[in-house]
């Protein structure tokens, strides 16, 4: 297999995960994903409108940016300072991406949520992260919203609790384990 190869797959919907609905790479292939990755080829959807702007071809209000990320103010804010960490990476959601790059997004969440605390005197952050279309996902390429708190604001961020039952608790935790 080329890396031709492998690149053409993974535009057509494929993944490296193997526990989603979607078609998965044949075992190995992970290993010449990474090895694109180290000799710099960066996987961008063409259509995507997420690797455009993290690679700076759509105009941005952007916060901070480095090699693997860009944080943007998000143009459709929940509240004042609602902003986005996208990775310059294609990545459709957390099902694909990798545990290095999940864990930077995390770590630059942290950096920026406290630079912006102070900058906009904000109570609270929610970071949210949706995976497929029934979790909220409206953009597929993987990104972290970081969502300003107010005493006393609107937004609407939560769940009805439910009861966790012994029997979906063994069923679980089987499956699991």
């Amino acid at each position: 297999m080329t890396d031709f190869d492998l690149l053409f797959f993974l535009k057509m919907g494929y993944t490296t995960n193997r526990n989603n609905n979607r078609p998965s790479i044949p075992d190995g292939w992970t290993v010449i994903i990474n090895n694109l990755r180290k000799r710099g080829i960066v996987m961008k959807e063409k259509d995507c409108i997420f690797c455009k702007i993290a690679a700076g071809e759509i105009p941005s209000a952007t916060l901070y940016e480095d090699d693997e990320f860009r944080v943007i103010l998000d143009l459709g804010p929940a509240s004042k300072g609602h902003a986005l960490i996208i990775p310059k990476e294609h990545y459709r959601n957390l099902y694909d991406i990798d545990e290095k790059t999940a864990a930077d997004a995390m770590i630059l969440a942290k950096k920026m949520v406290l630079k912006m605390t102070d900058a906009l005197g904000c109570d609270g952050y929610n970071i949210v992260q949706n995976n497929e279309e029934c979790a909220g996902q409206t953009v597929f390429h993987f990104h972290m919203h970081m969502i300003p708190r107010y005493k006393g604001d609107k937004v609407g961020l939560g769940w009805h609790t439910g009861e966790l039952t012994d029997e979906d608790k063994k069923e679980i935790l089987d499956k699991i384990r």
